[in-house]
């Protein structure tokens, strides 16, 4: 069977080669087109569009970079009718997926989002249109279960989070090491996208150069090219206590004492490898006011960790607090406060727990041939 899945960030590029893996697995004949990552390539060759072209986030970017949005949109749509899929799977990414599944749902094609929009915090008004023009919702985080139950959206399953995949194979496979230091390591994690690595970079390169006492890292993305981060690195005084590692996110994490994380997966990544943690963000305020208005009081956390364990597990630094007093007071209760150290670790577990077994991307691969099965049959 034919599957066209599209792809969109650094997370969805892990997620869709896992997806791939499995798919194959039950489909061995199976033909794979996709927009995506280095991480799909390695499995399905070239992709229609690589992740680097398509990383956009926030309303005021969004409408920046608008031609480009809509001149994908457009390629996206005559790919797909060119190639007439069995299956579109989208991965998360919702404000392009969404709309490229429902254009591909009149056009007679099975429709599968994975990973939910957070419908729970804004924009619950996609309902309506997912309830339309989906064949399955398979959704991750285990408290979605009531809110699709009481939205009544029969086509949505749990599937489990992927990253307990992601997670458990690299620790199988893994057998590299990162250079060994005679200091305990921080790992810093400054985001996936270009604008939230030039909102949060600079304020975690002044922290290492306060404290020469630890071994800072930057998890960086080589698709963003080196020189990307090196020029920023220039501007802000580097000192010699901070290095910077691409594409080594998962060693890094192993072998951290602690992690300054820029909020998304990353924050959930760095729980499951037991890293105390200080979440911190910082978007365009124009962005967050209009985000603001969207959510009203419906959440009271950004934090994967702290929406799936329903509590302040780690402290999260939002805009304005997002300051370097802040960070180096939640820093040092990360590095020095055994007691506080010990309830993030212990929150960790429950998170774990939350999320229950693995084999995510297999129980998607699963749903996904019994729809194409199921409409072949009819």
């Amino acid at each position: 069977m034919k599957y066209y899945i599209i792809a969109g960030e650094a997370s969805g590029d892990l997620h869709g080669a896992n997806l791939i893996k499995a798919l194959r697995t039950l489909d061995p004949e199976a033909q794979i087109r996709f927009w995506g990552g280095d991480a799909m390539a390695a499995l399905a060759g070239t992709p229609v569009r690589h992740i680097r072209d398509l990383a956009i986030m926030g309303f005021i970017e969004v409408i920046r970079h608008l031609p480009t949005v809509l001149s994908n949109i457009a390629h996206c749509k005559q790919d797909i009718a060119a190639w007439k899929p069995d299956a579109l799977i989208g991965i998360d990414y919702p404000g392009f997926n969404l709309r490229i599944e429902g254009w591909a749902h009149k056009q007679g094609i099975r429709t599968i989002h994975y990973i939910s929009p957070q419908l729970w915090a804004w924009k619950k008004g996609r309902l309506k249109g997912m309830r339309r023009n989906l064949d399955s919702l398979c959704y991750i985080l285990p408290f979605e279960q009531q809110f699709y139950a009481t939205n009544h959206m029969p086509q949505a399953t749990y599937v489990g989070h992927p990253l307990i995949d992601a997670i458990s194979q690299w620790n199988v496979d893994n057998k590299q090491q990162l250079a060994e230091s005679q200091l305990p390591t921080i790992a810093l994690l400054p985001g996936s996208r270009r604008q939230e690595i030039q909102r949060s970079l600079p304020y975690m390169i002044r922290l290492a150069r306060r404290h020469p006492e630890y071994n800072f890292s930057i998890a960086g993305l080589s698709i963003l090219g080196e020189n990307y981060y090196q020029q920023i690195l220039q501007r802000h005084n580097p000192p010699k206590n901070l290095t910077l590692l691409q594409d080594q996110t998962y060693q890094l994490l192993s072998q951290s004492y602690a992690a300054v994380v820029c909020s998304g997966t990353a924050t959930l990544e760095t729980a499951l490898f037991n890293v105390p943690q200080v979440v911190c963000y910082r978007a365009n305020p124009i962005t967050i006011a209009l985000a603001r208005a969207l959510v009203g009081r419906r959440i009271n956390h950004i934090a994967l960790v702290d929406l799936i364990d329903d509590s302040d597990l780690v402290i999260e630094l939002l805009q304005n607090d997002f300051n370097d007093q802040r960070l180096e007071q939640e820093f040092q209760l990360i590095t020095t406060d055994q007691q506080n150290r010990r309830r993030i670790l212990d929150g960790y577990q429950r998170v774990r727990q939350q999320l229950g077994s693995d084999n995510a991307s297999l129980r998607t691969a699963q749903t996904i041939i019994q729809i194409i099965s199921h409409n072949q049959t009819k």
